[in-house]
């Protein structure tokens, strides 16, 4: 990166505290957003631009079309071109721009990859080897076994399950408290399996690394802080690794395999983008395409007409 001018550098802090303190978004998200917006300052820097008054619609463009000549994916052009138009307009509401240099930039369309998920079976396979497993590994087994069987339950993120503490779990109910994305907190209900899973781990496991400091975390690890994101992902790419043929997951492969199987068992659309926290149908829509993928592989191996 080159230096940005003291006004880019100003303007690029001020809208970090805006995306953080006023529109509330999570560090990652404000992350993500604010490197974008750097690698769009520096490219206008390069231009010899200095002051945000100075972007204008063709250096936006020419900016993403760096971007497609260094390979980025049509999906980051994508998202980069509605960080930029997400950045002007902020730019011009408050005052810092005569115009939105971004209101007419348009980028292409991302393509929606069918996410890998396993399949029912496989799923199955998965949360019984990994119970069979508990049995020898003590507080950490029991754990182990209650994430990855909410995770399947709920289909929630893992930010989201690292977030929970003791009391979001409503066992009357069998259902989980869940701060999502943007601070919107949604109730996620759960089954059986999950529930015996979360009653071994309360009772038996978390009271054997729970520490003065532990706090009202859930999950905790082996030295009893709360668990972090790093610790489940790795969890989840063993225990999948166990099954034999299963597609390598994260634990957003857990969540879209929730969602499938929820589709795939006649959960309607609505119901399961309430589940998932999603704000927007057209995103819990995938899933729908994933049910239809399968239908499709099905029909052409089983049918004499195919």
């Amino acid at each position: 990166m080159t230096g940005l001018s003291e006004a880019f550098a100003q303007v690029l802090a001020d809208y970090e505290r805006h995306l953080a303190a006023e529109r509330d978004l999570s560090a990652h998200s404000v992350r993500a957003y604010v490197g974008d917006i750097l690698a769009l300052l520096d490219h206008a820097a390069r231009l010899g631009m200095a002051s945000p008054d100075q972007l204008d619609l063709r250096t936006l463009r020419s900016w993403l079309a760096k971007q497609q000549s260094m390979g980025r994916s049509r999906t980051t052009i994508a998202r980069r071109a509605t960080a930029a138009r997400v950045f002007t307009a902020w730019l011009a509401r408050t005052g810092r721009a005569p115009l939105d240099a971004g209101a007419a930039l348009r980028s292409p369309k991302a393509h929606r990859t069918l996410p890998p998920v396993l399949r029912a079976d496989e799923a199955e396979a998965l949360l019984r080897a990994t119970t069979e497993l508990a049995a020898d590994t003590g507080p950490l087994g029991l754990r182990d076994v209650a994430i990855l069987e909410l995770l399947y339950a709920t289909g929630i993120r893992v930010g989201e399950l690292v977030g929970l503490d003791v009391d979001d779990v409503d066992r009357q109910r069998n259902v989980v408290r869940v701060l999502g994305k943007g601070r919107k907190e949604r109730t996620v209900p759960f089954g059986v399996p999950a529930a015996q899973a979360l009653d071994g781990w309360v009772a038996s496991g978390r009271p054997q690394l729970a520490r003065p400091g532990s706090g009202p975390a859930l999950f905790l690890g082996a030295r009893g802080a709360r668990l972090d994101q790093r610790a489940v992902r790795t969890l989840v790419h063993k225990a999948v690794g166990s099954v034999p043929g299963a597609p390598d997951l994260a634990p957003h492969g857990l969540r879209h395999t929730a969602a499938t199987h929820l589709l795939e068992g006649g959960a309607d659309l609505r119901s399961v983008q309430e589940l998932l926290g999603h704000a927007s149908l057209a995103t819990t829509q995938l899933y729908t395409h994933v049910s239809t993928d399968r239908l499709r592989r099905a029909y052409q191996q089983a049918h004499p007409r195919a």
